[in-house]
């Protein structure tokens, strides 16, 4: 029995079944986030990710690396500026939404974007929007938060947010 239970913790640790799972999920998540980065970026950057890497003595460890590169080569996440940023973040988000959604069968319902649209440039904020337009099928409701007045038009429906002495009013246009 204890030889059986021996196998069992060996085959569900995190080397076992777990690390099985994330390894065939890790190439969808990535072609996933590389189609939305190469519209948000023009083809510039690119993500890959990798699960595993070999230790000073030689040994395969267990890792979770997500690796982004551009034009300059492959850099760390935080040389990056803050609009490649939230882009990099925005399409590992959506791919990893996808895949969760599509292992538990149920629907995308709902995307908040809160306020990413600042730290982009004007091309930036266009191919944001592109790739949004793109995903919206995915989703049953996007809902964009933003303070940015070149936006509005952007979106069929907006609900806009006054503050006024009596309280905040909104109007639905």
């Amino acid at each position: 029995d204890q030889g059986l239970f021996e196998e069992l913790r060996e085959a569900f640790g995190k080397r076992g079944v777990p690390a099985m799972i994330i390894e065939a999920a890790v190439p969808e998540i990535e072609a996933a986030a590389n189609q939305l980065l190469r519209r948000m970026t023009d083809g510039r950057m690119h993500v890959r990710i990798e699960t595993q890497r070999e230790s000073k003595e030689a040994e395969l460890r267990e890792v979770l690396d997500i690796l982004i590169s551009d034009e300059l080569g492959t850099r760390a996440y935080e040389l990056y500026s803050g609009g490649e940023a939230f882009r990099i973040n925005f399409a590992v988000r959506i791919a990893l939404s996808r895949l969760l959604a599509r292992r538990a069968g149920a629907q995308l319902r709902c995307l908040f974007i809160d306020e990413g649209f600042g730290t982009q440039d004007a091309r930036g904020r266009e191919q944001l929007v592109a790739t949004i337009n793109s995903i919206q099928d995915d989703f049953d409701r996007i809902l964009v938060i933003t303070h940015i007045d070149e936006l509005k038009d952007a979106f069929p429906v907006r609900i806009e947010i006054r503050k006024t002495a009596e309280g905040s009013v909104f109007n639905l246009t």
